[in-house]
């Protein structure tokens, strides 16, 4: 028996009303995320991709069609299971970190845990180690205002992590980055990806990211195609 995939989506679809006239975004979109996988989702500024992240992610509601997360249809779910099933099951990383700026890195990086109801102690302690990883051992009582933009960007990530979730969703998360910073945040990624077993989806216009990742899918014309299949 095949392994339950940790994201699907089956004839997705999202069409938005301007001004009176329908407007499709995706059209038919079918797409598998097995465990571990790497996937680059690549295409032109305004083809969908955050769209359909969205979506990913629960944060949206198709028009057509489903996206299962771990085997369980996400839109079929209540907006508190939906909520609690986000937080344990999916890691979220943006082009701009959406960091809590009155909260310190650690503070930030423990939210998913507290929010779940872990101790603050215990939640502390896991956010500090995560910090240390991602080389931040130094800026754990730093806020957001006191951090670069590649060190807040890796306190994101680390909070992404936190829970140790099935799958991250990355939406552009070196577009906001300098070269240098860029490639920083780019060898962080893939250090982490190497030692985690989440599944990871990365929307990027850099193609020296989309080189790093298992597959290649493009969004084009509404519809999700993947890069060498036949």
């Amino acid at each position: 028996m095949s392994e339950t995939p940790v994201l699907e989506c089956r004839d997705l679809g999202r069409t938005y009303t301007d001004g009176g006239l329908s407007v499709p975004v995706l059209r038919a979109v079918n797409f598998v995320l097995p465990a571990a996988a790497k996937v680059a989702i690549v295409g032109a500024s305004g083809s969908g991709k955050s769209t359909l992240l969205n979506l990913f992610g629960g944060l949206d509601v198709p028009t057509t069609g489903h996206v299962l997360m771990l085997g369980r249809d996400i839109n079929q779910m209540s907006e508190a299971e939906r909520c609690r099933f986000r937080n344990q099951s999916l890691g979220f990383v943006y082009q701009f970190h959406h960091l809590l700026p009155e909260f310190s890195a650690q503070e930030n990086v423990a939210m998913p845990l507290l929010i779940a109801g872990e101790k603050r102690r215990t939640a502390l302690a896991s956010a500090a180690k995560l910090l240390a990883k991602v080389g931040l051992e130094q800026r754990l009582l730093h806020r957001p205002a006191q951090l670069s933009g590649g060190e807040r960007q890796r306190v994101a990530i680390a909070r992404a992590l936190v829970m140790q979730p099935a799958c991250v969703l990355m939406d552009e998360p070196t577009g906001n980055l300098d070269p240098g910073a860029s490639r920083q945040v780019l060898d962080l990624m893939d250090e982490l990806m190497r030692d985690t077993t989440a599944s990871f989806v990365v929307v990027t216009h850099a193609a020296e990211i989309a080189a790093h990742m298992d597959q290649i899918w493009e969004l084009a014309d509404a519809c999700l195609l993947r890069q060498g299949a036949d």
